[in-house]
């Protein structure tokens, strides 16, 4: 039987599954880039809301606590968004006919709430809940980075399930004194490195061992 294929044929096959090898791992690297960038993540990126509020404003400037508006955070999974109402017990009184503030007045003529658009956003599967994160020591700025002096609100973490664990298998280098979870500019003692305090914490505050909170059913349920 006549050769189908010219002997040449059988350098371009070891090519080919050779070059495949490179654009395989080329996808791969591409894909992880992908996935760790701030087109993915958002991480760094301000989002754009129906009324531009700033932390930055209200938080570092006139030093309203976290608990005014995110009433809930000490005592549920959620943080809670602040309604209508909390805005105007405030903007009722200043700032009365500001072009910028008519978002908020239209919401408390009408009665519809504004729609936020969210910053944070874990997916379903993922379950996580604020109080006891507040409950064991971890301030607001661990996971929300400087809110205080962004004009816009934006990611500082990527919440992928390595950042989480990170801090689960080592908690002790984000615990703090409970009363200093909301104190955004809160830092060790002099002499006090964040890991001595951190141990120290983890026993007083009961935190369970890394292994333990390195367990699946932790966050997914």
């Amino acid at each position: 039987m006549a050769q189908v294929f010219h002997p040449v044929m059988n350098t371009i096959a070891k090519a080919s599954i050779f070059g495949a090898v490179f654009i395989i791992a080329f996808v791969a690297w591409a894909a992880a880039e992908w996935y760790v960038s701030p087109y993915f993540t958002q991480v760094n990126v301000p989002r754009e809301q129906p009324l531009q509020f700033s932390h930055e404003h209200h938080v570092s400037g006139l030093g309203i606590d976290c608990r005014y508006c995110h009433s809930s955070v000490e005592e549920s999974s959620f943080a809670g968004i602040p309604s209508t109402k909390v805005c105007m017990s405030c903007h009722s009184q200043i700032w009365t006919s500001a072009p910028i503030l008519e978002p908020v007045r239209a919401s408390w003529r009408t009665g519809t709430p504004i729609r936020w658009t969210r910053v944070h956003d874990l997916p379903d599967y993922a379950y996580f809940d604020h109080s006891i994160h507040v409950a064991k020591g971890i301030g607001c700025a661990s996971c929300h980075g400087d809110v205080q002096n962004m004009p816009l609100t934006f990611k500082t973490a990527t919440l992928h399930m390595t950042w989480c664990l990170d801090c689960h298998r080592a908690p002790e280098k984000n615990i703090r004194p409970r009363d200093q979870v909301f104190n955004m500019d809160w830092h060790p003692p002099l002499g006090t490195t964040q890991d001595q305090l951190g141990r120290e914490l983890v026993k007083e505050y009961g935190i369970r061992d890394a292994v333990t909170l390195s367990n699946c059913s932790i966050c997914h349920r």
